[in-house]
């Protein structure tokens, strides 16, 4: 008879579903609570954060230009909606270790070890890529838009219009950022080889070109703003799963022959 698998000789936590529906009401309890926690300072300070983003348009607009209201209620809405988005961005990675703390218990050691710097990554890169937007693209972007408008058409911007494209932008540029991420589960769970991502750069080029098209406004700017980081950043991941799945197996080896 074969020995077990590594994984077989693990003693997992086992529960019954009251128990995990009781865990996972108290772990969606702490999320909310966190998220509440930090949605109240943010609303305390609503207007200088939305002050805070409005800066790169204010800077590339015309001496003496602002951003206009159309409606009576956006003056209060809008950075009260701002308010609540910062929290719950800030709020993230408590929300998630909520997830790995529900999950955690199931997985083997292996596991574990593989999936919490993907976890953790995933935090930090979609924050970063949200201060790309802001710091790197949002100067671009807006000089571009204001510097094109034709002769004779003043720039004004709402501010309602202007906060659900920044918070799409801040989005779509934080899930970009996460293609590292992406690209080593994808080779981890076997769904692609390692050889087909190295071999197909075309059609990824083409993929994040499309990608890049409908998350960004239309125009060749935004595109190359976001899909050159992208490209590069796939470039990474490809580097990062090489050394990620070269220790796993590694440790497995190793767990193989202690078990031998």
């Amino acid at each position: 008879m074969s020995e077990p698998e590594p994984e077989e000789q693990e003693d997992l936590k086992e529960g019954t579903l009251i128990s995990h529906l009781l865990e996972l009401r108290d772990r969606l309890l702490k999320s909310a609570l966190a998220i509440a926690i930090a949605v109240l300072p943010c609303m305390i300070y609503a207007n200088q954060l939305f002050e805070f983003v409005s800066r790169p348009i204010l800077a590339m607009l015309p001496k003496g230009s602002n951003l206009i209201a159309t409606n009576l209620s956006a003056t209060f809405v809008t950075p009260f909606k701002l308010a609540v988005w910062v929290g719950v961005f800030a709020a993230m990675p408590v929300v998630l270790y909520q997830l790995w703390a529900f999950v955690a218990p199931g997985l083997y050691r292996r596991e574990k070890r593989f999936a919490l710097p993907l976890l953790v990554s995933s935090v930090v890169l979609f924050y970063v890529g949200v201060a790309f937007a802001y710091y790197a693209v949002f100067p671009v972007l807006f000089r571009f838009f204001i510097t094109t408008a034709p002769q004779g058409v003043a720039v004004m911007a709402d501010i309602t219009s202007y906060l659900d494209f920044v918070l799409t932008l801040f989005f779509s540029f934080g899930v970009a950022f996460e293609v590292p991420v992406a690209t080593v589960l994808l080779v981890a769970t076997g769904l692609v080889k390692m050889k087909t991502l190295t071999g197909n750069r075309g059609y990824v080029i083409l993929a994040i070109s499309v990608i890049a098209a409908i998350l960004t406004p239309p125009d060749a700017i935004s595109m190359c703003l976001m899909g050159a980081p992208m490209y590069l950043l796939y470039e990474f991941g490809i580097v990062m799963t090489r050394i990620l799945v070269k220790k796993r197996d590694e440790d497995e080896d190793e767990t193989v022959h202690a078990d031998a």
